[in-house]
């Protein structure tokens, strides 16, 4: 039965996210791999989610007021104009979200250009468009934008660029500059963007989000795709919402609704309170994460790991092995788990260069040396996690592991 699998199907490979989560699960290694907080959500909401539930609201179910709320917050944070009634669609998250964009614009032989490193769920819906993924290499370690290297991308079948900011797994925040660049580049080439902007409230320091669709005339032709995952630690819920131009808005919907008809009715009520939270709350979000940010970057860089750039945004450290570690970033993971109890994720499977399956742009002057140099940590834990793992790093000998880190 396997000849019966699509090729597409066939491309696509399990996580190794995923597959370390479960070597970490027995092993009871402390999980700083996987992008979900360890903490309580805001009782407020999960209250609100459960007198829903309780009231019968479990039914298909469309919550207009989630649209009105979005669309007052564009034109509030941003000054952007936005429809709720015709521009905003509610999905299961951001993931379906980008992937009803993706093949609401993208035919067969479109191809679509992305920064690399990349979150892997953006290649998957690509491919199941039958589109075509370009990457551009981000320059390490500073992840900034290469200009040529970007211009020199696009061809007659460029028909969309993916812009992740704040972006996973980096951490970085996108300049204006760089911005300003990308959307001339749409401009000019009349191509479209899509934009996943789960994290626009987590920054740091004086870094800002800034949507591409503020830059002039880039609302008309990017698609905006956010939830209410890390802003609200409900990851679960899968709350999350797509803003574009009306003809493309209601292509969205449609794909959406033949997929999954309806987002869970009773968190679409809950959401109602979320969206309404304070300005303190954000604020006390951003607090929050940043001492957390810089609690895991001293506890890595006294390890040994380089720190050659510090997440700008995200709940994400991409963390450099030093040179005198030989192992591999998948090995060291391995060991991290089996020997210091504690789980990441490996680099490389952000990085892309397989030319069977993807086209490649203009390579990096480093080459892909570095893309088995990086391991991901994700920092959306507890005080009381982030202390242990720090402990258990700290009682390891990385010489008896062979890692030699300093």
């Amino acid at each position: 039965m396997e000849a019966k699998i699509s090729r597409v199907a066939q491309g696509l490979k399990s996580s190794p996210i995923q597959n370390l989560s479960h070597l970490a699960q027995r092993c009871g290694a402390i999980n700083l791999a996987e992008g979900f907080p360890d903490f309580p959500a805001p009782a407020p909401i999960k209250e609100a989610a459960i007198t829903a539930i309780g009231s019968d609201l479990n039914q298909y179910r469309h919550v207009q007021g989630i649209c009105d709320l979005v669309a007052e917050s564009m034109k509030r944070r941003y000054g952007l104009d936005v429809n709720p009634l015709a521009d905003v669609v509610i999905c299961v998250g951001q993931t379906e979200a980008f992937a009803s964009a993706v093949f609401a614009v993208i035919d067969p032989g479109d191809e679509v250009l992305l920064f690399d490193p990349a979150y892997e769920t953006y290649e998957t819906c690509i491919a199941l468009a039958g589109g075509v993924p370009v990457y551009v290499a981000l320059d390490p370690p500073n992840w900034k934008l290469n200009v040529e290297r970007f211009m020199k991308s696009f061809t007659d079948r460029t028909k969309a660029v993916v812009l992740n900011s704040p972006h996973n797994p980096t951490g970085k925040v996108f300049s204006r500059d760089e911005l300003e660049t990308i959307a001339k580049a749409c401009r000019n080439m009349n191509c479209i963007a899509i934009t996943d902007e789960v994290y626009e409230y987590i920054t740091y320091d004086m870094e800002t989000h800034i949507p591409l669709a503020t830059l002039p005339d880039m609302q008309e032709r990017t698609i905006i795709t956010s939830s209410l995952s890390k802003t609200f630690s409900v990851t679960g819920w899968r709350i999350g919402w797509a803003i574009a131009p009306e003809c493309i808005a209601s292509a969205i919907r449609n794909i959406h609704i033949k997929i999954t008809d309806s987002a869970p009715a009773p968190f679409q009520e809950a959401a109602l309170t979320a969206l309404r939270s304070p300005p303190a709350y954000y604020e006390s979000l951003k607090k929050d994460y940043e001492m957390k940010r810089d609690y895991i970057v001293k506890m890595l860089a006294e390890a040994g790991f380089q720190i050659s750039f510090k997440p700008q945004g995200s709940f994400f450290l991409f963390a450099e092995l030093p040179p005198r570690c030989q192992l591999s970033d998948v090995d060291f993971v391995r060991k991290l788990i089996e020997k210091a109890g504690v789980a990441a994720v490996p680099g490389h499977g952000f990085f892309h260069n397989n030319p069977v399956s993807t086209k490649l742009a203009e390579p990096s002057p480093s080459g892909d040396s570095h893309q088995t140099r990086y391991i991901r940590f994700a920092f959306c834990k507890s005080d009381a996690t982030l202390s242990a793992a720090a402990r258990k790093m700290g009682e390891v000998a990385w010489a008896d592991m062979g890692l030699k880190l300093d």
